[in-house]
């Protein structure tokens, strides 16, 4: 699939893993039992934290960790988003039985786990709608429940956990947790005679072309800190973002190619700490 005829696909690709390997931000190289008790200091989280707005790739990375014991409890965190009718269709495909419709991000992915792998979560937050209140409405919940983690493993989608931590950062800057962030997948963009296709086809719930650009895309506005971004300088929802020039040149590219992929905040979803 091409952006523009004056685009090569190699410089297409090229330009999106580009963006990808900036946002899908993994501070261990996997999230096994060794990594997460070196990075915690001989111990695991106290909490994992899967976010809906994950493709569902995510809940089967989170259901094998949590088998490894890298974390003590789980919490599923997501209400009605631009990615959740996605979330939906995935498993009810995958399992029928389990009914989706209308149903929050995180009741949905507590069906899977359980149905699939046996797994219940120790919490659920049902009423965000986008970033800013994912991680918001996460720290309510905690508070609720009488609890200040001291440590944190957070999976969010692959495209979004550069601005998830920058967010955390910003939301619970009085709060003495350490997180770890570790985005839901890996995945690589290639060019072929075809146009591009993905290295790792069998991904469950891997967004089409299209879509993973656009989301690529709309992340780089979001994160630079200006006027017209979610800064400090602009509207204040995350903490300052340090994007590496070459980013910058690859957004530039694939904007300039095609300026209505980017991404927009959908006013339906802009509630609490703005749009998502």
């Amino acid at each position: 699939m091409r952006l523009a005829a004056d685009l090569p696909p190699e410089k297409e690709a090229a330009a999106m893993n580009c963006l990808f390997d900036y946002l899908a931000l993994r501070q261990v190289p996997q999230l096994s039992r060794r990594a997460v008790f070196e990075y915690f200091g001989g111990e695991p989280a106290q909490w994992l934290v899967l976010f809906g707005g994950s493709i569902p790739e995510g809940a089967e990375l989170v259901a094998k960790a949590m088998r490894e014991g890298v974390a003590r409890r789980l919490m599923l965190v997501g209400g009605e988003g631009h990615t959740t009718q996605a979330l939906r269709d995935h498993i009810h495909a995958r399992r029928p039985e389990i009914e989706t419709e209308g149903r929050p991000e995180a009741e949905v992915l507590a069906a899977y786990l359980q149905a699939a792998h046996g797994l219940r979560p120790d919490a659920m937050e049902t009423r965000s709608t986008n970033c800013g209140n994912n991680v918001s409405l996460c720290l309510e919940t905690f508070r609720a429940l009488g609890e200040r983690p001291a440590s944190l493993i957070l999976v969010q989608d692959a495209t979004m956990q550069r601005r998830m931590e920058r967010t955390f950062r910003k939301v619970w800057e009085a709060e003495p947790a350490r997180c770890l962030h570790f985005a839901a997948y890996e995945q690589r963009v290639l060019a072929g005679p075809e146009g591009l296709r993905y290295a790792n086809e069998g991904l469950w719930g891997m967004w089409e072309m299209d879509r993973f650009r656009s989301l690529l895309l709309g992340e780089i506005p979001r994160l630079r800190d200006d006027e017209n971004g979610y800064g400090p300088k602009g509207k204040g929802f995350l903490a300052h973002a340090d994007i590496p020039q070459a980013v910058l040149e690859a957004y530039a590219l694939l904007e300039k190619a095609d300026p209505a992929g980017v991404r927009r905040a959908e006013d339906k979803y802009a509630r609490a700490l703005g749009p998502g």
